[in-house]
């Protein structure tokens, strides 16, 4: 048994504090950043390093664009609508939380795909770099929400539960560690063996972490506590676990997609 007494503040100078959130966010984004251009070269041929090095810079601007945007847009349709229609400024105060994945996957999407027409590149090759990264930054934010003690698991009897005193004195599953271990270190070993050991088309990567991304997040939401305002859907169904089904749905027709591009070139 494990008594969760993190503090979600590293720093606090008073004015300004450092959380733990904060830097999940901006170490999620340089350390992609950096491993995104190993993923690049290995992806790109030699003739193509330069151009697609050089604009992955001038992309990194329009992902954090897409993440801020798109995932608290995605947060205040998908989970909160109702609140954030009669209290319109809230939208913005979004240093008090309620960011969502799937909104900002959305939000990173189509950010990559205007920039890569705009650019006349191949919008799959930036896709599957994203891809191949985002478990890094996944993986960074799912730590910083145990360290927060926010998305917590149901009630469990294992002996890895956890107790959130801020929540209640009841032992949950720690299923923020579990989406840490599933979708961050797990997919992303799938995912860069897929790259640098199968040689494989352009946006197959993309549809692989479209799909298992999706299946891990359905798997985790079983033992994830239901946001306490909108419960369970049909009585078994989380938000989270229906935009994830969605996800898998799309991951499906995206690589069938793929294939198909692949066989009419």
């Amino acid at each position: 048994m494990i008594v969760h007494n993190f503090d979600p503040v590293l720093i606090d100078f008073g004015i300004i504090q450092i959380r733990w959130y904060s830097l999940a966010y901006i170490f999620g984004i340089l350390i992609g950043w950096w491993y995104g251009k190993i993923i690049l070269k290995k992806q790109v041929s030699q003739d193509n390093h330069t151009i697609y090095l050089s604009k992955f810079d001038d992309l990194i601007g329009y992902l954090i664009i897409g993440i801020i945007v798109g995932g608290r847009l995605g947060y205040v349709l998908f989970y909160d609508a109702f609140f954030y229609l009669e209290n319109v400024s809230e939208i913005f105060k979004i240093w008090k939380g309620g960011m969502s994945f799937h909104g900002g996957l959305l939000g990173v999407a189509v950010c990559a795909y205007i920039f890569s027409k705009k650019n006349n590149l191949n919008y799959k090759v930036y896709f599957d770099t994203i891809s191949c990264v985002a478990p890094i930054g996944i993986f960074l934010g799912r730590i910083s929400n145990f360290i927060n003690g926010e998305l917590y698991g149901i009630p469990t009897e294992k002996p890895w539960g956890v107790i959130f005193p801020n929540v209640d004195t009841v032992l949950r599953h720690p299923s923020q560690i579990y989406e840490a271990l599933l979708e961050g270190v797990l997919l992303f070993s799938i995912l860069n063996i897929l790259i640098f050991f199968k040689k494989k088309y352009f946006g197959f990567a993309s549809g692989v972490f479209l799909i298992m991304y999706g299946l891990f997040r359905i798997v985790c939401e079983q033992f994830r506590e239901p946001d306490t305002h909108i419960g369970y859907i049909f009585s078994y169904f989380t938000v989270g676990s229906i935009l994830s089904i969605f996800m898998v749905l799309y991951g499906f027709f995206f690589l069938s997609k793929v294939f198909y591009d692949e066989k009419n070139r």
